[in-house]
């Protein structure tokens, strides 16, 4: 394809965008008795925002010299290309692009209301992460403070009573970065990396569903990671997930990341000595069952970010996938596991424990992972094999059986085929029911008081 019909695809593709979502805003929902009854405290009213906090945002994809060309990644509402032209499934996603995907799947939410004052939760489709690029690394990288400030003034002035009903605690939005890239302390001079919109003491009641929560701030929600898994029909997530059921693990341990090169001690740098220099009496021990002991599938430089092949295969072939923390403790690769079938393996509560709560159980977490203490493997020497070794083979088999279990709830589904889904809920439904739920409680906490 040349650059030309490239660029005259691209531009249909985001008018065809606008006029999809344009579309939503004339929608009554509610009419019909069953649907009130349904939709009983579950109604989302979308409020509508110019083009220039959404849509216009994805017509400068290209523009960030310092950052990546990110207009492949959003073809398919955000899912990206397929990764083969026969594929149903699997996608080259890029998880940043999850504010465009959860607002096109958020058209085909059954309990949409056009009236604000009938809605449970107003949802606020602005690509927060994407119009963060121009602070990261464009030219208002000296204003990051001023994030969101434009969003703040037009829900004043824009039939602002939508906002001071509730002074925007019943509003909600998808921020997909970690919490920690929109929490730069407001006046640093000069400014640190990222933005201050979640700093702003005018948006302190809007819950944030983000890709990693901070620990403390309560509008903070993690949510899944998207993965490159996006199946249409619950036929193909079923053929899925019995392929992963099926599938013969012949690697005991697995590490699939980049990091731990350097010469300074740390947990990935600790992996990557064990994995290779993993001794034939370690071997011994598990040779009956496993030809690899441990393996790393080296993503350095970000060749696997796009590229699903490289990782999922060796997942689906191991029992146990470690999870290190990186930059922030939370990893895609989490979610790349569960849906391998692979066992994850925790170093830092923090990485999942205490982010994922809507999506995997807190109380549960015995049940599908492992956690190991960084500093026990850093510090002391703790041998990761050998923690592992000593899970009895019938846990093992319990433990897997409840990754495949948790599947359903971390894969975002395709767009489309809604009511075929309407009694399996996937990431999405289980954000929106937890936004919900959040925020009426918050709503009648503070009419009470």
């Amino acid at each position: 394809m040349s650059s030309s019909t490239s660029n005259h695809f691209f531009f249909f593709s985001v008018l065809f965008l606008f006029l999809l979502f344009d579309s939503v805003y004339s929608q009554q929902t509610g009419s019909d008795l069953d649907i009130e009854q349904e939709c009983s405290g579950k109604w989302i009213h979308i409020r509508k925002l110019p083009s220039r906090f959404n849509l216009d945002l994805l017509l400068n994809c290209s523009d960030y010299p310092l950052y990546e060309d990110f207009c492949p990644y959003l073809a398919n509402h955000g899912l990206g290309h397929k990764t083969h032209n026969r594929s149903h499934s699997w996608f080259r996603t890029d998880p940043y692009m999850l504010e465009l995907i959860f607002h096109r799947r958020i058209l085909e939410y059954p309990c949409l209301t056009s009236n604000p004052i009938q809605a449970n939760a107003i949802y606020l489709p602005y690509y927060a992460a994407i119009d963060a690029f121009r602070y990261f690394y464009g030219a208002d990288y000296n204003s990051s403070s001023e994030h969101g400030l434009h969003l703040y003034n037009f829900l004043q002035q824009d039939n602002s009573y939508i906002w001071n009903r509730n002074f925007g605690h019943d509003h909600f939005l998808i921020m997909a970065r970690p919490a920690w890239d929109f929490s730069q302390p407001l006046g640093n001079d000069p400014p640190l990396w990222g933005t201050s919109f979640l700093q702003v003491p005018e948006f302190y009641n809007v819950t944030a569903l983000t890709l990693e929560a901070r620990p403390w701030p309560w509008q903070e929600q993690a949510i899944p990671y998207p993965t490159s898994f996006h199946p249409p029909s619950i036929a193909l997530l079923e053929n899925w997930i019995q392929r992963v059921r099926r599938g013969h693990r012949t690697t005991f341990m697995l590490f699939a990341g980049g990091g731990g090169l350097g010469s300074s001690p740390n947990i990935r740098r600790s992996i990557r000595d064990e994995c290779e220099n993993t001794t034939s009496v370690s071997n011994r021990f598990i040779a009956s069952s496993f030809t690899d002991v441990c393996r790393i599938v080296d993503c350095s430089n970000d060749v696997c970010e796009h590229d699903p092949y490289r990782y999922m295969k060796p997942m689906l072939h191991a029992s146990f996938c470690l999870q290190p923390p990186g930059d922030t403790p939370t990893r895609r690769s989490t979610f790349d596991a569960i849906l391998a079938g692979c066992i994850p393996v925790f170093f830092e509560e923090s990485s999942s424990q205490t982010q994922f709560g809507w999506h995997l159980p807190e109380d549960q977490y015995e049940e599908f992972s492992v956690f190991i203490p960084k500093e026990e493997v850093v510090s002391k020497g703790l041998k990761i094999i050998d923690i592992l070794l000593g899970i009895p083979k019938a846990q093992v088999r319990r433990m897997r059986e409840k990754v495949i279990e948790l599947m359903p709830r971390v894969v975002y589904r395709r767009h489309g085929g809604s009511m075929e889904w309407r009694g399996v809920k996937d990431a999405f439904d289980l954000a929106v029911e937890g936004t919900i739920d959040r925020i009426q409680s918050r709503v009648t906490t503070r009419n009470s008081s």
